[in-house]
């Protein structure tokens, strides 16, 4: 049996691009050509049908770059595509199941929150909002290009259209302290979210941080953030159920779980990769990653079949990311091949703590989330 089919929708552009961010994110200097680039995505999207073999998505995301910087107009047609029936075609049902989530990642700016109403009507029923901090001096110098009240008032509109909302955070940001810490986390909490996702800024390779790095707090400081970001959260109700990801009861995301659970996904749109699974493959795909050469061809793609060997550290890199981590069947139905192979590192695992291996269960424990790098390199040694 396949796994549950999520699709992702990559948009590529920004006002402007952060000095921390790795993504594949372009700033739109000469405008955004959005009709050409909706066309683009259901060309995409058609094409990719008969991978599909007639299974329906669970959810949609729309990430970036700032997906709200779309029409709402946009979203709602591109989410038709999706929805319209196409006689005998693989559409004939639609591509949705019942209960579908699509997320939308937004930006505070007064721009964006005007949209809000739109994208709900369009279909969207869960907000995410990249604030990272409701400190001014730290959102310049992450160089963001909202401020603190526009973060607060973003909020509070997005949670007066939906139910749903995730708020970003970062911690470990330049000079901050702990006080700043946690004021942030506090200050997140109140404002109502149901999802609070809460990342330790990290210089990624080839971002103009990690070529000039900022003043950052040291490891011991760092830790003791997060030490009181988790503190909080688990004071106010939120569940920890992912490495940097924090839900009150029934709102974890659905989306990321699945690539947690080593779900299959399609990803349309520039540099969006995916991963679909067949009887005899896991097969990736990866779209050309630079907005003009997506947009003159829409069909390329580079693709491989994973390697049989490969299958259990992408596995494990996944699923061990979640704090509840998999029952053991998982493991044997995604990749399919028995749980004896990785046997050795299980056992190399559970020896030195940083895992608890059940017949019902297989999870990290606190100190193998603690080093879940760590964790992970017992497994894809193995690969």
């Amino acid at each position: 049996m396949n796994p549950p089919l999520a699709l992702y929708v990559h948009f590529p552009w920004c006002v402007k691009k952060c000095p921390y961010c790795d993504f594949n994110s372009h700033e739109a200097r000469q405008g955004i050509p959005e009709g050409d680039y909706l066309a683009a995505l259901i060309a995409d999207l058609d094409a990719a049908l008969p991978l599909l073999e007639g299974r329906g998505f669970t959810s949609v995301f729309f990430g970036g770059g700032t997906p709200s910087l779309m029409a709402a107009e946009t979203v709602a047609a591109l989410l038709a595509a999706c929805r319209q029936s196409h006689g005998d075609s693989l559409r004939s049902r639609g591509l949705f199941q019942d209960g579908i989530e699509i997320t939308l990642e937004a930006n505070p700016g007064a721009v964006e929150a005007a949209k809000f109403a739109g994208f709900r009507a369009a279909g969207v029923n869960r907000l995410s909002l990249g604030i990272q901090s409701f400190d001014d001096a730290k959102l310049k110098a992450l160089g963001r290009i909202h401020s603190a009240v526009e973060a607060r008032r973003a909020l509070d509109l997005a949670l007066t259209h939906f139910d749903n909302v995730n708020l970003d955070l970062m911690y470990a940001l330049p000079q901050q302290t702990l006080d700043e810490a946690r004021r942030d986390i506090e200050a997140a909490i109140a404002l109502g979210p149901t999802h609070i996702s809460a990342y330790h800024l990290t210089l990624e390779p080839n971002t103009p941080f990690h070529h000039a790095p900022p003043p950052l707090p040291d490891d011991d400081l760092a830790a003791d953030m997060q030490d009181t970001v988790e503190a909080a959260l688990a004071a106010a109700g939120f569940e920890h159920y992912e490495t940097s990801a924090f839900a009150r009861p029934g709102f974890q995301c659905r989306h990321n779980r699945n690539y947690w659970n080593f779900g299959d996904y399609l990803g349309i749109g520039a540099g969006a990769h995916s991963k679909i699974s067949s009887p005899g493959a896991v097969r990736r795909e990866a779209r050309p990653r630079g907005p003009k050469d997506y947009l003159a061809d829409p069909l390329t793609r580079r693709w491989q079949d994973v390697a049989t060997a490969d299958l259990p550290g992408e596995f494990m890199m996944n699923a061990l990311r979640l704090n509840g981590g998999f029952a053991p069947a998982l493991f044997t139905e995604r990749t399919r091949l028995p749980l004896a192979v990785i046997e050795k590192s299980l056992l190399a695992a559970r020896r030195d703590g940083l895992l608890e291996v059940t017949d019902e269960r297989i999870r990290p424990t606190a100190r193998g989330r603690r080093y879940l790098n760590r964790l992970l390199e017992l497994f894809l040694a193995d690969a």
